[in-house]
């Protein structure tokens, strides 16, 4: 019923935007002249940054690919890695030359015409974390004088400096030219565990950096860093936990600086160069789902923060959370536009959340551009939770997924799977947002733990004030369980297990596949210096816990590999495991709603891309994105799909998105209506967002196809770039 309604949605939406569609072509540049010349001719054929553009808007002003032509686009070239792992990385391409990463992070730059591997730095350090992407520097002094020109580039938890001709480390930057993110966080560098996830920022001669962080305590500091790009000195740190004396310091309780943690920039940050400000999305504080040893507001978790780029001091900030229980973090770099207000331009700054929604600012002063309206909540039954008892969203725009799960948008796919969907689901508690977990009933989190919005961003038109997302619209469900005082007191592994990895793994270790793996059986299919690796460094969308001491690890894996350690039959114990009082409940695990077969036991649309006005807060379209083939084969069609990674939005008409998990698709809309003008297959999913460019002349598109989303299928790492066939 729900996927017939938004059907109708869409054609209705597109036909009232089919009307628009030929004024917007003429105000956003329509298909170019035959010479494939930008509009402006100041306007950049680069992709130079993360994002696309300072603005991190993923728009591009080239008009040789347009609605007319994009019909004709070929591959023409690819890059294969010859890695597995997956890819969520977005190329930079500057100067003809584009630089990339592969699975592993070695870092490489192309002949972005050909596709000729021009360097390739290794690092000689296995990357095991997803690494979105690059920044660039140079000395400013012009391309014909230019004498330094940098990539500053993540590896796990450094960051290196390297000569962008020759792909070398510069050896003046840090120390032997990469600096160690573990240091200057006022805690035993050794027990850090941070990682660089999402490229630096670059504001004149600094490198600003967040990182991504464990989800449980002991967690490290989230502190916001300004980096010296020539020296690689620490210029300034904003504390995220802030310390005694600090703004903010009273929305904890008193030294919860000294045990807390997180709180982190994981998702990237976008700079306004002219007005000095760095804009900067965070996460939840640790522990992610209970926080009795943090009541209270907890800035500057789950805020929109700006900072003075260059001393790091706040000018404003919104909390979207308070004290949050959900892992309901700002998902991705904000996006800087202009919209129009009572007829006035105002520059003003989107953020999208997981919940669905889009906040709008004025970039200055941080006034939101839409009604913030608060209501109440319900409070928690967990013994020392105090969830906060008000929360805030944006009267508009109209959230982009779906916010409560109901008996009637459960999935119809077939009779007995609804009856299966509708059992299942009346054993859980929802009531929409902002519920707080309860001990041994699982809530439904609608959208999901993934969102809604995700890491890969919107992107938007400059002309047109239009912000495009793509979002997840699935169900999860989470609850808490309470671990037994002996558990606690005795430190045993099975108490360490539940406070470390029962949060994604389960207390069953039976995970969530296809996201989480199961860990029953681990021992299997891999040996115990692989676990242990793994455990210490992370994968994939698992954290490094490289803050655990050796006898946890082992007690890590005595949980994992012997059956007495987990029944606690035995009397070992694990001398360094955290304070009793952080780990008194521990989260049961993170939980798809999928029905038996493993699709989203929810009705469709399963995944969206929407589009819409930030003038006026109203939807232009809003479609499906993405399809599982083989239920497409049977006649179940545009039902939406997962989508990790972001669109790109050109002055020629299109709108560029992958992201799609289980079809592997490359797809190019017309920004106007939503309309498919174009398609093709991709060797696996592009879970990254795409870039375009132009060089010697000629347009490309390009994206990172790695997939590793999906545990079911293969990963892999090639670059594909496209342009019209000549």
């Amino acid at each position: 019923m729900y996927a017939k309604a938004q059907m109708r949605f869409t054609a209705i939406v597109a036909a009232i935007s089919l009307g628009m569609s030929m004024a917007l072509a003429a105000a956003q540049g329509g298909p170019a002249s035959s010479t494939g010349k930008a509009q402006n001719k100041n306007d950049s054929r680069d992709w130079p940054i993360y994002g696309g553009t300072p603005e991190n808007n993923h728009f591009s002003s080239l008009t040789q690919i347009n609605r007319k032509n994009v019909k004709r686009l070929r591959v023409a070239w690819t890059y294969d890695t010859q890695e597995s792992g997956g890819l969520q990385t977005s190329p930079i391409v500057v100067d003809g030359v584009l630089y990339g990463l592969t699975p592993s992070q070695k870092v490489f730059a192309l002949d972005a015409a050909t596709g000729k591997l021009l360097w390739k730095f290794d690092s000689g350090i296995p990357g095991t974390q997803p690494d979105r992407g690059l920044a660039y520097w140079s000395d400013g002094a012009g391309k014909a004088k230019v004498k330094d020109r940098r990539i500053l580039v993540g590896v796990m938890n450094f960051v290196y400096a390297l000569d962008a001709a020759t792909g070398k480390t510069v050896a003046s930057f840090g120390k032997d030219g990469r600096i160690d993110l573990r240091e200057d966080l006022d805690r035993d560098p050794a027990a850090q565990s941070i990682y660089l996830t999402s490229p630096p920022v670059i504001y004149k001669d600094l490198m600003i950096v967040g990182g991504r962080e464990a989800e449980t305590l002991p967690a490290s500091f989230g502190d916001v860093r300004a980096y010296d790009v020539l020296s690689g000195k620490l210029r300034w740190s904003f504390h995220t936990v802030p310390r005694p004396g600090e703004f903010g310091y009273d929305t904890w309780p008193k030294d919860a600086w000294k045990t807390s943690g997180a709180a982190n920039n994981w998702a990237g940050m976008t700079v306004d160069a002219a007005r000095g400000i760095v804009y900067v999305p965070t996460g939840s504080a640790a522990f992610d789902f209970y926080g009795a040893d943090r009541v209270g507001d907890d800035l500057f978790a789950n805020c929109l923060i700006a900072l003075n780029a260059e001393t790091g001091d706040r000018i404003w900030h919104f909390q979207g959370v308070r004290h949050d229980l959900w892992d309901r973090d700002f998902p991705a770099p904000p996006v800087l536009l202009t919209v129009l207000r009572d007829g006035k331009k105002v520059d003003a700054v989107a953020q999208t959340s997981k919940q669905g929604f889009v906040f709008l600012f004025d970039r200055a002063n941080g006034k939101p551009l839409f009604p913030i309206e608060c209501r109440n909540y319900p409070p928690s039954d967990v013994p020392g939770e105090q969830a906060s008892p008000q929360q805030c969203l944006p009267a508009a725009p109209s959230p982009f997924a779906r916010q409560s799960l109901t008996e009637n948008l459960l999935s119809e796919r077939t009779a007995e799977v609804h009856q299966w969907a509708l059992q299942k689901f009346r054993s859980f508690r929802s009531e929409g947002q902002f519920v707080p977990f309860s001990v041994g009933k699982d809530t439904v989190i609608f959208p999901g733990f993934d969102g809604g919005a995700e890491w890969g961003g919107a992107a938007a038109d400059p002309k047109t004030g239009i912000l495009y997302v793509n979002a997840n619209d699935l169900a999860w469900t989470g609850a808490l369980a309470e671990n037994t005082p002996s558990e606690n007191a005795e430190n045993t592994p099975k108490a360490l297990y539940m406070s470390q990895c029962a949060v994604c793994h389960g207390e069953s270790m039976a995970g969530s596949p296809p996201a989480i793996p199961s860990l029953m059986g681990i021992m299997d299919r891999s040996s115990s210096k692989e676990i242990a690796a793994t455990i210490r460094n992370g994968k994939g969308r698992m954290p490094g816990f490289s803050n655990l001491a050796d006898d946890q690890i082992a007690g890590l894996l005595s949980y994992l590999t012997n059956p007495s350690a987990r029944r606690n039959d035995t009397k070992e114990v694990v001398t360094a495991a955290p304070e009793p009082s952080t780990i008194k409940y521990h989260f049961t695990g993170y939980r798809k709603f999928l029905d038996p077969d493993g699709y989203p036991a929810v009705a469709p649309p399963w995944g969206t891309l929407s589009a819409i006005n930030l003038n006026t807060g109203e939807y232009v379209w809003k479609i499906p994105l993405g399809e599982y083939p083989e239920l497409a084969a049977k006649g179940l069609k545009n039902t939406g799909t997962e989508n990790y990674g972001g669109p790109v939005v050109t002055a020629g008409g299109l709108l560029f998105i992958g992201a799609t998990n289980f079809d592997k698709k490359f797809r190019a809309f017309d920004k106007a209506t939503g309309a498919l003008l174009w398609e093709t297959t991709l060797p696996f999913s592009g879970n990254a967002t795409p870039a375009t460019y132009e060089v010697h002349g000629r347009q490309f598109v390009v994206i990172a196809a790695g997939g590793g989303k999906d545990l079911k299928s293969k990963s892999g790492g090639v670059y594909v770039a496209f342009a019209v066939k000549k």
